[in-house]
């Protein structure tokens, strides 16, 4: 071509999965440009070659109007050596599975309108098709094998496809022109159906037999049963929400306890009639990820629109919308016979991963789900469901997962190390770190669970070893949690005597405020360098001085920290027992405050049986099993006993989660907030102490007074943020500091993280909350992921 410019592009990020190369082809087409686009390991690879006005276009245009789902993060344009013997016209050119691998994976996507009207389209070859997909939405990272991503290496490598689809996926200007899951009744996927008490396995192999099997599956909902129904990343066990029957015998049969249950609706209308939802929260709800939002409940929600045992009186409701094609069909046959919500909750036993493949699922879930609606397409990647609350119209993760992960995030080091952070024990992820395009990736495993016995650890194995291998990561050092015995820190240091690769343990909550710090960094809200006033306020974490820590304000930065202040330590009877059992919390508390004899705490010690308080009181007094703690998340645990709100914690937080509901649900406390007492103990450089005895009394008086237990509740809270703002100001007038960063499970609540930050803003600080991750313990690896880079990047001392 005369007086053309050839060149080659180089387009990194999320640029796989997401109809990245049908795109090039039409904006080629569309530029006359003469070339071809591929798929390789470390992203898509262009060869242009037009007039140079034509190529700048083309270029322009490529990040101007990428496809919804990709994020495009770099593109490289470098003049090529004309191709004398290049054809005219554009193409598609097999891909190239040499070479590093470093592109992106895009997540699962939602299914899209377009897909969805031809779904419910009698007319269309794909009515009703539990598997319809396209370009622009469907299954991305749970069913991709390796890099690049093309069918042979994906699960949708058992489906050749039949000549219609292979003819739309050839078709350049077809919706479906290399979308690699694409798949009708004739080729790809489908239904199966077992039932206890039938024989065999039924198959939706045609259009009538898997519409004959979402209607059984509805008629045993409707009937009270319950089905393990198979999803994008696992199995959900689902159930008519309505039923209270139903629900209950789902909890009894799961062990659930009183954990609140999400559920699925139809549509944004259905989600309106139970939920208060803002703009915002309807825009998650209906976007490309449908996560479980966390929505305020309606005052006038009609009593028989949902079974009490969903959420227990909780004012929040988990609420998705259907993001599959199956799940769009069962709602729409579930409101025939008139259910309008279905509880789906993650399909596995209780404390153990979710299920993933068809066979052991029946095994396992059997004595829970009366039938099995399952699938032949084999799941990669176990991924439960994302969970999210909208907080001043942004997100705020509770569960990162589905939809999320992959996704790389950001972190402010330029040059270190790769790192693998092994995370924490409860609602555990991992991290891997790597370099690219001269920043530094972190990529962020989905929710994995609670680390606590063999087969989530080897989840947890699962994970790294797909990501290692995915991505082509080869950590080159380790960082863990500072517990002596997390089954991810022991695997670490063991880790590390095999390899001799470098260890940084981080202690748990410099973790949580280094997620902080970091996020914020890499946004431009925050200089990592300056440090923070870190309110890191949760249940359990390992202290450097051998207690159990969770009422912390460190002034921190990446590299390290001072502990500033702290709640005043009290003893755990039972340690762990403690957390199940709030009365032991409540009465570990009344001790060290010294408040055993006051009236108020006559209904506590009433619910203790003789034996139970003379064995308390023993382990107390001669500290057996009963560790110092700092805990905000004990404290609030405490209180929820001493107000006769919640005793034992059927799931982790439950007192304090019920304490947040009785405060709620009363009238906004007209008390002024009771103002903790903070110390500074006779040895100026040790922390300050904040003496919650102020409270502890204050409460006791309510109690004996008659008080309602709401009202109580609600000043708890407002106390609470208030003792928080007090230290922060205390410990900024003495380090100048004005950044407060807020981290930790406690901060998951609320009132409490609503109150925190209008009285810190208020006092003239600035205050971060992380974004893209949970302030739980879901933010913990990348946190260390954060400390780990920070300091084999430039090696500092600890303190700062």
């Amino acid at each position: 071509m005369s007086g053309s410019r050839h060149v080659h592009i180089h387009v990194t990020g999320i640029v796989q999965g997401v109809g990245m190369r049908p795109f090039v082809y039409r904006e080629a087409t569309a530029h006359g440009i003469f070339g071809s686009v591929l798929n390789a390991g470390d992203g898509v690879h262009i060869d242009a070659e037009a007039a140079p006005d034509d190529i700048d276009a083309f270029v322009r245009d490529l990040a101007a109007h990428a496809p919804a789902a990709a994020r495009i993060e770099h593109i490289e344009v470098r003049d090529a050596d004309p191709d004398t013997d290049a054809s005219p016209g554009f193409r598609i050119i097999a891909s190239d599975g040499t070479g590093r691998r470093t592109t992106l994976v895009s997540p699962d996507i939602a299914t899209c309108d377009d897909c969805l009207r031809e779904l419910f389209d009698p007319a269309d070859r794909r009515f009703h098709y539990p598997f319809i997909n396209c370009t622009n939405c469907g299954p991305r990272f749970t069913i991709i094998k390796s890099l690049p991503y093309d069918r042979p290496a994906t699960s949708m490598s058992d489906f050749p496809m039949c000549p219609a689809c292979a003819h739309e996926y050839a078709d350049p200007g077809d919706r479906r022109f290399h979308a690699q899951p694409d798949a009708c009744f004739a080729c790809g996927p489908h239904i199966t159906w077992r039932e206890h008490d039938t024989e065999g396995i039924l198959h939706g192999r045609d259009l009538r037999l898997s519409d004959a099997i979402i209607e059984r599956c509805c008629e045993l909902i409707a009937a009270g049963g319950i089905v393990a129904i198979k999803g994008l990343g696992g199995f959900h066990l689902c159930c008519n929400a309505a039923d209270e029957q139903a629900v209950t015998e789902l909890r009894r049969r799961k062990r659930r306890g009183n954990k609140p249950l999400a559920i699925m609706v139809a549509t944004l209308e259905e989600a309106r009639g139970l939920c208060e939802i803002d703009d915002a929260e309807a825009q998650i709800l209906t976007g490309a990820v449908r996560p479980i939002v966390l929505l305020r409940r309606r005052a006038s929600c009609p009593p028989d629109a949902l079974a009490p045992s969903v959420a227990h009186g909780l004012p929040e409701l988990g609420v998705m919308l259907p993001y599959t094609p199956l799940q769009h069909l069962l709602l729409a046959a579930a409101a025939h016979m008139g259910i309008r919500s279905l509880v789906m909750t993650s399909g596995n036993i209780s404390a153990e991963p979710i299920e993933t493949d068809d066979e052991t699922a029946w095994e396992r879930l059997g004595d829970i789900a009366d039938a099995l609606l399952g699938n032949d397409r084999a799941i990669l990647s176990r991924y439960d469901d994302s969970v999210v609350r909208v907080w001043r119209g942004r997100i705020l993760p509770v569960r990162r997962a589905r939809g999320f992960a992959p996704n790389p995030l950001p972190l402010p080091d330029k040059d270190a190390l790769s790192v693998l952070a092994c995370g924490s024990e409860q609602k555990a992820t991992l991290a891997i770190t790597r370099a690219a395009d001269g920043n530094v990736q972190c990529f962020v495993s989905q929710h994995i669970g609670d680390v606590e016995n063999a087969s989530t650890l080897s989840a947890w194995h699962d994970a790294r070893h797909r990501f290692e291998r995915l991505f082509d990561l080869s950590p080159q050092a380790l960082a863990c949690d500072a517990h002596p015995t997390y089954l991810t820190s022991q695997w670490a240091r063991g880790e590390r005597e095999r390899t001799k690769a470098p260890l940084i343990e981080v202690q748990h909550h410099h973790a949580h405020i280094a997620s902080v710090i970091a996020e914020a960094a890499c946004t431009g809200a925050h200089d990592a360098a300056e440090p923070v006033i870190g309110v890191a306020f949760d249940g359990t974490g390992a202290g450097d001085d051998g207690a159990v820590w969770g009422g912390e304000f460190l002034v921190a930065t990446l590299t390290g920290y001072t502990r500033a202040a702290h709640i005043s330590y009290w003893r755990l009877p039972g340690a762990a027992a403690s957390i199940r059992d709030a009365r032991r919390c409540a009465l570990g508390l009344l001790t060290a405050t010294g408040m055993l004899a006051h009236p108020g705490a006559a209904p506590l010690l009433a619910r203790l049986s003789e034996r139970e308080r003379s064995v308390t009181d023993t382990m107390i007094a001669r500290a057996i099993n009963s560790p110092l703690t700092s805990s905000a998340g004990r404290l609030l645990d405490a209180c929820a006993a001493l107000l006769c709100i919640c005793d034992t914690a059927t799931y982790d937080g439950e007192p304090a989660i019920m304490l947040e509901a009785a405060a709620h649900a009363a009238a906004a406390c007209g008390d002024v907030p009771v103002r903790l007492a903070l110390r500074r103990p006779d040895d100026a450089a040790a922390p300050l102490v904040l003496d919650p005895t102020p409270l502890v009394e204050r409460l006791l008086d309510g109690i004996a007074r008659k008080e309602t237990a709401g009202a109580l509740a609600r000043l708890v809270h407002e106390s609470l943020a208030q003792a928080i703002c007090d230290t922060v100001h205390e410990i900024s007038r003495a380090t100048g500091i004005r950044t407060a960063a807020l981290s930790g499970g406690v901060f998951m609540n609320r009132l409490v993280l609503e109150r925190t930050a209008q009285l810190l803003e208020r006092a003239g600080m600035a205050v971060l909350v992380p974004h893209t991750v949970p302030m739980n313990d879901g933010c913990i690896a990348y946190g260390q992921a954060a400390v780990a880079s920070a300091r084999l990047a430039a090696p500092r001392v600890r303190a700062v």
